[in-house]
C-alpha cells in the first residue's frame, strides 16, 4: 500500500540531520555515475564535447571595457648643447729689440739772478671822513590861530535844525578849521569839542565849511593855521 504524503513526512521528520545528508550524497553519486555512464557511449560523448564550447563562450563573463585612448604626447625636443666660451689663447711674445743707449751729453747750469732790491712799501694817505647825513628837518607844528585874530569875509550862517528844536537839544560845538595863508574857504573841518548832540555837530560843520575866512599874517607875511571857531545852540525863552 502507498504511503499518503502525511506519513512520508512524517518519517522524514524522524531523519537525524546526519541521515538526511548521506541520503543527498548518495543521490549526488547515483546521478554522477549515470552521467559517467552515458559518457561511455561514443556518440554521447562527441555531441557533448562539440556542445561544451557553446556553453562555454555562453557562461564566460563579459570582457572588460577598452580603456579610453591616451592622447599622442609628443616627446620634448632635445635642447641644444650649451656653447661654453673658448679660452683665450695666449698671444706670442715678441722680443722687443734693444734700445741704444743715448750718448753722454753735458748741461750747462745758468748763473743764478741777483736778487731784487727791497722795495719800501708805499702807504696811501689817509681819506678824509665821510662828513654826516644832514638830520631830517622836523616839520613845524600847525601854527594855531589866536580866537581874536580870526576874521571873516563871511561869517558862517548857523541853520538850528528843526527836529533839535523840537527836542530841546542845546549846546557848543567847537570847529577846527584850517585857514590858508591866502585866506578864503577852509581846507579841512573837524569837530574839536561836540555838543553831546550829532545833528547840532553836523550843523556847525556844515556853517563853517560855507564860512570865508580873512588872511591871517605875522609881520605882514600871510600865515596859514587852525582857526577854533565857537558856535552856540540855545532856544529863545
Amino acid at each position: 500500500k502507498g504511503l499518503s504524503p502525511t506519513r512520508m513526512d512524517a518519517r522524514r521528520d524522524d531523519l537525524s540531520a546526519s541521515q538526511r545528508r548521506l541520503v543527498a550524497a548518495g543521490m549526488v553519486v547515483v546521478h554522477l555515475g549515470a552521467l559517467w555512464g552515458l559518457l561511455q557511449v561514443g556518440e554521447v560523448r562527441e555531441t557533448v564535447i562539440e556542445a561544451a564550447p557553446v556553453f562555454a563562450r555562453l557562461i564566460a563573463p563579459p570582457a572588460p571595457p577598452a580603456p579610453p585612448a591616451l592622447p599622442k604626447v609628443q616627446p620634448p625636443l632635445p635642447r641644444p648643447a650649451p656653447v661654453l666660451p673658448q679660452a683665450p689663447q695666449p698671444l706670442p711674445v715678441l722680443a722687443a729689440a734693444p734700445s741704444p743707449v743715448p750718448a753722454a751729453f753735458n748741461v750747462r747750469v745758468a748763473p743764478a739772478d741777483p736778487a731784487p732790491a727791497a722795495v719800501a712799501p708805499v702807504t696811501a694817505p689817509p681819506l678824509p671822513p665821510s662828513p654826516a647825513p644832514p638830520a631830517p628837518a622836523v616839520a613845524a607844528a600847525p601854527k594855531v590861530i589866536p580866537a581874536s585874530a580870526v576874521q571873516f569875509s563871511e561869517p558862517p550862517a548857523v541853520e538850528y535844525p528843526r527836529l533839535s528844536k523840537r527836542n530841546g537839544e542845546t549846546g557848543r560845538v567847537i570847529v577846527r578849521a584850517y585857514v590858508e595863508g591866502a585866506g578864503g574857504a577852509p581846507s579841512s573841518v573837524q569837530v574839536n569839542q561836540s555838543s553831546g548832540h550829532p545833528r547840532l555837530d553836523e550843523a556847525a560843520l556844515s556853517a563853517v565849511r560855507k564860512a570865508r575866512f580873512k588872511p591871517y599874517t605875522e609881520n605882514g607875511q600871510p600865515v596859514a593855521g587852525w582857526a577854533l571857531i565857537p558856535i552856540d545852540f540855545e532856544l529863545e525863552k
